[in-house]
């Protein structure tokens, strides 16, 4: 018999699984805003990377009115923009680009990322070769590494890439978004599910991130290099300032 599942429904089991990612894993955000705000501190950027869906962990962290200047959120589709493979290639079903193994580290030489840098990487299910290949370059080079998974997923899941281990095994900080296995939350009653979370549970723990580097920062006495809205007078001045001490590497 199928559940009787609304608006009202997705609300409370919605508020529950935020409640209980606060609760278990605010510590974890907490670690993670400190990587990224001794990094900041010292000059450095944040670069923020995730495939899927999970590109959009980055989007939130960037370029909008009160997120930090120095983030960079690093897309696959530079690869098409630099002429390194055909859309074609990139959008290829057959061989789904995010799961190919020994493309990341040509990611990583496309940007200027300097040694006091500092990577966020989100996975939901933590598996695939290009997210796990930008861990282990990360580590290589000798970065702090941030890794946002949900590891109810990623526990039931075999790795996909070559090394058999997972997203998680290579954080130094590792945020568990505390969303189900498959993403959706809602049970129907039918075997399908509906009402993707990991979306949502990402942008918490990215604007939490951001609010907590900004805090440490404050407490530091150190800059802080926040995008001002146009309700602050010249903010456009202080913005361009920021994204030129930053050019080329955000």
């Amino acid at each position: 018999m199928a559940r009787d599942i609304n608006l009202n429904v997705f609300y409370d089991e919605l508020m529950k699984l935020l409640d209980n990612l606060y609760d278990k894993e605010k510590d974890n955000i907490a670690k993670a805003a400190k990587v990224c705000s001794d990094a900041i501190a010292k000059g450095g950027v944040v670069h923020v990377f995730g495939s899927g869906h999970s590109i959009g962990f980055g989007m939130e962290m960037k370029g909008r009115p009160g997120a930090l200047v120095p983030i960079h959120h690093i897309d696959m589709s530079d690869f098409v923009i630099k002429g390194m493979v055909t859309y074609a290639d990139f959008r290829d079903q057959d061989n789904i680009f995010e799961r190919r193994p020994h493309i990341a580290d040509k990611l990583y030489a496309l940007y200027d990322i300097r040694p006091e840098d500092v990577f966020i990487i989100i996975s939901n299910s933590g598996i695939n070769g290009v997210v796990i290949d930008m861990a282990i370059t990360a580590k290589n080079n000798h970065h702090p590494v941030i890794v946002v998974t949900s590891w109810q997923h990623t526990s039931t899941e075999e790795s996909r890439h070559p090394s058999g281990k997972h997203l998680y095994e290579f954080g130094d900080v590792v945020i568990d978004n505390c969303g189900p296995k498959g993403d959706a939350l809602l049970e129907t009653g039918r075997p399908e599910k509906v009402c993707s979370v990991s979306s949502i549970t990402g942008a918490f723990i990215a604007q939490s991130i951001n609010l907590e580097i900004v805090r440490n920062l404050e407490a530091e006495g150190k800059e802080v290099p926040l995008v001002y809205d146009n309700t602050v007078k010249g903010y456009q001045e202080h913005n361009q300032a920021l994204l030129k001490k930053y050019k080329g590497r955000v």
